[in-house]
């Protein structure tokens, strides 16, 4: 048994998330460039925990998700079993000998990450000092397309040559 990469990025995207939806909600582009986590792979990670009601997401300019319910009310076996296969779950020793313990395993596993709740992992990073922005970072308006201006109009020689022929005159 072990822990699936996906699962350690839920959970951590999650606490990013949490630490920050008080400003509103929290657009994953802005997840993937913190974590370092492909925005694609979010997206897929995302859509499962919409699914089962822990994020809720919000459309349009300011969009972004928002935790389903507290971050109390969410455990980190609820994240990883939204987003894990559950196919995966006995890894590649999964014979019939061993099927039962790794089965016990699992449980045990799943049983224990039941009691750590998304708000005790925000804590702690909270504690540890986690640089959590106050605001959102605001997006760039869209702003109609200005006029070029004009270039000023000079009576100064542009050249050597028109330089010397002010002289002439």
């Amino acid at each position: 048994m072990r822990m699936s990469t996906k699962g350690r990025f839920a959970v951590n995207a999650l606490i990013d998330l949490a630490l920050r939806e008080g400003a509103g909600p929290v657009a994953l582009a802005t997840i993937s460039s913190r974590q370092q986590v492909s925005l694609s792979y979010l997206e897929q990670m995302f859509s499962r925990l919409r699914r089962v009601g822990v994020v809720e997401s919000t459309r349009g300019p300011g969009g972004g998700y928002t935790l389903g319910r507290e971050a109390a009310l969410i455990n980190v076996a609820e994240i990883v079993s939204a987003v894990d296969d559950p196919d995966d779950a006995g890894g590649e020793l999964d014979d019939g000998l061993s099927r039962a313990l790794w089965q016990r395993l699992n449980e045990t596993l799943m049983a224990h990450m039941a009691t750590i709740s998304l708000q005790s992992l925000v804590d702690e990073q909270k504690a540890a000092g986690a640089a959590v922005e106050e605001r959102p970072v605001k997006r760039a308006a869209v702003s109609p397309v200005a006029p070029a201006a004009k270039p000023p109009r000079t009576t100064a020689p542009n050249s050597v040559f028109a330089f010397g022929r002010s002289f002439a005159r």
